[in-house]
Parts: structure tokens; C-alpha cells; sequence
């Protein structure tokens, strides 16, 4: 007997339903904001992330030689992807461009609450503005997306922040200090003790005493404190976030929106805003999702400065935070109709699941040759509605039975005339 893989998931029909449920919801808000569906390749170079990040980030893909040679990964998330799609692309595409996906993803890390070695994730990227409003907009489309799955405001936040108020206040203190590795400790700050994230903001070049007083600043996320204490940059960062939240306002997201200085997001490419959303409760102990603008990576690829900003919503964390509020649809199959076929016929019987299924609806009909009572058994079983009975004996009378599964009541129905006019034709349609 195989056993499944550490870190991948198996995802039977129940689990299935809620799952396309809470995908469809979050994919049809994003066609309502005009994002465009694309599709990517699952196997990437690994350059594209070893490039930017370093070989280290090896340890962390799922990567190898292929047979040719090359040193490929499967993708361990989307944004360099879109990136050199835009590159391959973009000068051909109006502007902005907007595009989103939803897919699998790999990375060889921990296993531990909400998070998985296989992962999906729905993609959401505007390219080729660098307008606050792009920014509020992908802010307002997660908003809607969580709203529409029926959390409400007191269910979520989002912990809104900007990268270069972070690189720049940093460099205010030290203008030798490795802003990278200072991000990447403030994007570590609530998962490691006090004492260990100073010693990190050491090792990237601040003193013990600017790297508390840098903490402090950003602790308060007070922006009119940390404008006084920032140079030039600092200030016009702060410009831009406030711009970005006030537009976060007039899209009707603004309540969801806190400033959190200490949110940084890992990931080197960010450039401007960045944002984490987060369970109000605290029961979903780690980000829900996260986001936010890349304005340099379309750049970095060979293309034309193009500015960015994206959101990508994990399924595994949102299913927590649904569960957790409550609003998590059921795992169930459903059936619409059981066509039951008693005797010889199976040419009425089918005609009757095809007519029902030309409407649109879920039909399932015997493929076993079983009786009547293992065919019912099997319609209950998958939640059938509505079953249809076609048996000899009600042919010969020219009608059909019509059973609703939850009441157990039943009456019948002409065959000729079944479904006719009625496009979700029910006991009650009959009686």
C-alpha cells in the first residue's frame, strides 16, 4: 500500500465542493474588479528565484535536473512567472494589465497549521500603474472576496505597511546597515523573541541602541512620529501610503485596514506597500494571505520598468479563517436528480436524465443493474433532491414518479410531457 506524501493532500468529493465553492466565490470578484484569467507552467528555471535569492533557496524547491540539463524547479509561488510573462508580452497588452490565476504550488518547508509542501493559491497582479488607486484596488478586491464568502469586518484585518518606510528608516540610523537582512529580521519579529530580533537587527549593521530605537519608531505605527524621525524618503513613503489608504477609503475597504510598520513581507522583491491579512481573533494563528507592490521586478527580467502590485489569497489559510468564523461551505456532494430505472427502461430513463441535464442540472442514472431499493439507497447517498422512478408498470400508464428525497412524498407525473416546461421540475410542480 502507497502512502501519500508528507505535505500533499488528497481531496475527496465532499472536501471538493467546499473547496470549488470558496474558489468560484474569490475567482468571480475577481472577474467582477476585470481581472483576466491566465494558466502557467508548473516547472520553472530555477535561476528565476536562485537569481534573486541566492542558492540557498534550493533547500526550500522542489528542484532537480531534468534531461536535458537544466536546473528547473516546480514553481514555489507565481509572481516571477507573471513577471516574465509580462516581459514576453506586455508592450502588446493594455495597459494596466490585469491578470489572475488559480493553481498548485510547491516549497519544501515545515508542515504545520495552514500550511502544506502543496499549496493553492488564487493570484491577483495589476501591471503598468504605479497609481495608489492599483494598490487600494487589490486591497478592495481581497475585501470583497472575504465579504463575499460572508466574513465580515470583525472577522479580519488587514496589517498594511510600506517597504521603504522600513529600508529608509533603517538607513536614517546607518547608512552602512544591510537593509535586506534588517527587512527580512522585522519580517521575523513576531516569530522569534526580543532579544533574538535585536540580535538579528545587529548582525544587518545597527547598533543595539538604534536597532530599539528603530523598533520603537515602528512599533507605535504612529506615521506623523516616524515622517518627523525619517529623512526625505521616509516622508514621501508615508505620502504614499496614506494616499493608498485613502483611496483604500473611497473603495470601501478603509475599516479593514490597520498600519502595522512591522509587517514586511520576506520576499526581496517588494518595493512599496505591502499588506497581510490576518484573523481579528487570533484563532488563525499566522497570515491568512498576503501582497503587495513590486515595481522593479518587471525590470530585473529584461522588460520595460513596468510597475506591479498583486495579492494572493491562500486556500489553505482562508479555509481556516472560514471555518473558524463559521461560514465554511458544507462538505457535501448534491445531486439534483436520480433517474430510477425499474425493469426494462433504460431508453425512457435515459431520454428523462437527458432532458433534465440539457436544463443544467446534476443527474445521475444506475450503471450497476441494481434493484430498486440499492438504487434508492445510492440516491440518498449522494444527496439526491428530487428522484425520478421509471418503471415498467408507470410507463404503462404513461407517467413517471416523482420523489422528494427530504419529505418522502411522492406523486406522479405525465411521461410525455416530463420535464416539459418546467426547468427544475419537483413533487411540488406535480401534486
Amino acid at each position: 500500500m502507497y502512502e501519500r506524501l508528507k505535505g500533499f493532500r488528497d481531496f475527496f468529493p465532499p472536501e471538493m465542493a467546499a473547496r470549488r465553492a470558496v474558489v468560484d466565490t474569490v475567482e468571480d470578484v475577481a472577474r467582477r474588479y476585470g481581472f483576466r484569467e491566465i494558466d502557467t507552467p508548473r516547472l520553472e528555471p530555477a535561476e528565476m528565484w536562485t537569481d534573486k535569492a541566492g542558492d540557498d533557496i534550493v533547500d526550500e524547491l522542489y528542484a532537480f535536473e531534468d534531461r536535458g540539463g537544466r536546473h528547473v524547479t516546480l514553481t514555489p509561488e507565481l509572481t516571477p512567472t507573471v513577471a516574465r510573462m509580462v516581459v514576453d508580452r506586455g508592450q502588446e497588452l493594455p495597459k494596466p494589465i490585469k491578470f489572475f490565476s488559480t493553481r498548485p504550488f510547491w516549497r519544501y518547508e515545515a508542515v504545520q497549521q495552514g500550511r502544506f509542501r502543496e499549496f493553492h493559491q488564487t493570484n491577483a497582479d495589476i501591471f503598468g500603474t504605479s497609481e495608489p488607486t492599483a494598490d487600494a484596488e487589490v486591497l478592495a478586491f481581497a475585501g470583497d472576496a472575504l465579504t463575499e464568502l460572508g466574513l465580515d469586518g470583525g472577522d479580519f484585518e488587514f496589517r498594511v505597511s510600506h517597504r521603504d518606510i522600513l529600508g529608509n528608516l533603517i538607513e536614517s540610523f546607518e547608512s552602512d546597515v544591510n537593509t535586506r537582512e534588517a527587512i527580512r529580521a522585522v519580517d521575523k519579529r513576531a516569530k522569534v523573541d526580543d532579544d533574538e530580533y535585536l540580535g538579528l537587527l545587529a548582525e544587518a549593521g545597527l547598533s543595539r541602541a538604534d536597532a530599539r530605537s528603530f523598533d520603537d519608531l515602528i512599533a507605535d505605527d504612529d506615521l506623523d512620529a516616524v515622517a518627523e524621525a525619517g529623512n526625505e524618503a521616509v516622508n514621501a513613503a508615508v505620502d504614499n501610503l496614506r494616499a493608498v489608504l485613502d483611496a483604500a477609503a473611497d473603495f470601501g475597504v478603509r475599516e479593514h485596514c490597520e498600519v502595522s510598520l512591522a509587517t514586511a513581507r520576506g520576499l526581496d522583491y517588494y518595493t512599496g506597500v505591502v499588506f497581510e491579512c490576518f484573523d481579528s481573533t487570533g484563532e488563525v494563528s499566522r497570515s491568512v494571505f498576503g501582497g503587495g507592490r513590486y515595481d522593479d521586478l518587471i525590470g530585473s527580467f529584461g522588460g520595460q520598468p513596468t510597475p506591479a502590485v498583486g495579492v494572493a489569497p491562500g486556500h489553505a489559510t482562508l479555509h481556516l479563517l472560514c471555518q473558524r468564523a463559521g461560514v465554511y461551505p458544507d462538505e457535501a456532494v448534491s445531486t439534483d436528480y436520480y433517474v430510477l430505472s425499474v425493469g426494462d427502461t433504460r431508453p425512457e430513463t435515459l431520454d428523462v436524465a437527458r432532458a433534465l441535464r440539457t436544463r443544467g442540472h446534476v443527474v445521475e442514472t444506475d450503471l450497476n443493474d441494481r434493484g430498486f431499493g440499492s438504487q434508492l439507497s445510492y440516491a440518498d447517498g449522494v444527496n439526491a433532491e428530487t428522484v425520478v422512478v421509471v418503471g415498467e408498470r408507470d410507463l404503462s400508464e404513461g407517467n413517471v414518479t416523482v420523489k422528494n428525497m427530504e419529505s418522502g412524498d411522492e406523486t406522479t407525473a405525465p411521461f410525455d410531457s416530463f420535464p416539459g416546461e418546467h426547468e427544475r421540475p419537483t413533487y411540488d410542480d406535480f401534486v
